[in-house]
């Protein structure tokens, strides 16, 4: 048994299972000495608590940092990015440059966006100078799609507000906190339908910052074609892209699963839009990530055990720009078509290679910056400056 890894998962898939077996590595209980263990955002909390966690040796190592809610929470994530802005202006730097209005010209990557109930007054002041506007609520601390609804008048909040079994917001507990942000109401459509795109990005350390991109992203697609219509503004069909909801809609297709790889996206905007425009589109999108992961770095608890591969959604608008709409701790395993399965699990085969070196025994004390041979499909986010 000696040399050989000994891993733990408590997420039953197959393409993290075949991985391991591949590797010749053993399954161990989670009681017995394990070297790997993947595990559920649930269980990290446990390992790292004051009152359940324990100590990791320096042969072992887990997929999640300890406080990853700073990005994977709705709410931490757009607080950290403001927090980050504020610095960097303070700090004088050029990247905080703002136009006439006000609005950032390189740091406006997130919309508008406000938690609720602590932000409502500040809410609806915004909401009153474009009262055109639509809204998305969120709650905090759900994925998939749940509990999301879209809004384009004040009396909707405050109709929700008494649905959620309150007379105000104040006695409302953390549990149950939204975030409301401007909806991005003119995205970019290929075909008359709404996509989003997931991109895997995984980082090794936070300090210093060390991040790679998965060049095999792909875009979801939306079953039902997009209006801005608010008569639709109930039809998630329309506007939500998880696979969660939209494998429920009649014209779901079980082939495609309503995926297109992001190079196919990529072939498709040079032909149409040219090649200048999309590189730039591209750019600003691994740049966004890179700031994004810098806002958090600060607060990160960077734990030389831990690494972590998320799940990044964008959206892009009709003027190719990007949005950072939210970043996912557990980036779903499960395989909606054949492509997917065989995305998955190349994923997690050259996120292993990067976080295990040669699928050894591992010792936290890496420098952890792989050679390029083994990087597979990630590609160092290079830190671009503007």
């Amino acid at each position: 048994m000696a040399g050989k890894v000994k891993w733990v998962t408590d997420i039953e898939k197959s393409v993290l299972i075949n991985n391991f077996e591949k590797r010749g590595w053993v399954q161990v209980t989670e009681n017995e000495d394990w070297n790997f263990y993947w595990m559920s955002v649930q269980t990290i909390r446990n390992v790292f608590s004051v009152e359940t966690g324990y100590r990791l040796s320096d042969d072992q190592i887990v997929n999640h940092f300890p406080n990853h809610y700073e990005l994977t929470r709705k709410d931490l994530m757009v607080k950290n990015i403001k927090r980050y802005r504020k610095e960097l202006e303070k700090e004088g730097s050029p990247l905080a440059e703002k136009d006439e209005s006000g609005k950032y010209l390189y740091l406006d990557f997130v919309p508008v966006t406000y938690m609720l109930p602590a932000d409502y007054n500040l809410f609806v002041e915004e909401f009153r100078k474009s009262p055109s506007s639509t809204w998305i609520m969120k709650p905090c601390g759900k994925a998939q799609g749940k509990g999301i609804f879209l809004i384009n008048k004040l009396s909707q909040i405050k109709k929700w507000s008494r649905d959620s079994k309150t007379s105000s917001f104040v006695t409302q507990s953390t549990k149950e906190a939204y975030v409301i942000s401007l909806y991005i109401n003119n995205p970019l459509l290929i075909g008359g339908r709404k996509f989003d795109l997931r991109l895997y990005v995984l980082v090794s350390t936070y300090r210093p910052l060390r991040c790679y991109m998965y060049k095999l992203g792909f875009c979801r697609f939306c079953t039902v074609k997009y209006t801005p219509s608010t008569s639709e503004l109930d039809n998630m069909f329309v506007h939500l892209t998880n696979v969660a909801i939209q494998k429920h809609g009649e014209d779901y297709n079980h082939i495609h699963g309503g995926k297109w790889t992001v190079n196919n996206l990529r072939l498709y905007l040079e032909s149409t839009r040219g090649k200048e425009v999309t590189s730039k589109l591209f750019d600003e999108i691994h740049w966004i990530i890179v700031q994004s992961l810098k806002a958090v770095a600060p607060v990160m608890n960077n734990d030389k055990h831990c690494f972590e591969c998320y799940g990044y959604d964008i959206i892009i608008d009709d003027k190719l720009k990007p949005w950072l709409i939210e970043v996912n701790a557990s980036p779903s395993l499960t395989s909606s078509t054949a492509n997917d399965r065989i995305l998955k699990y190349n994923l997690i085969n050259d996120t292993l290679n990067i976080a295990v070196p040669n699928g050894e025994i591992p010792d936290c004390k890496w420098n952890k910056s792989p050679p390029k041979e083994v990087l597979g499909n990630y590609e160092i986010l290079q830190i671009l400056h503007r």
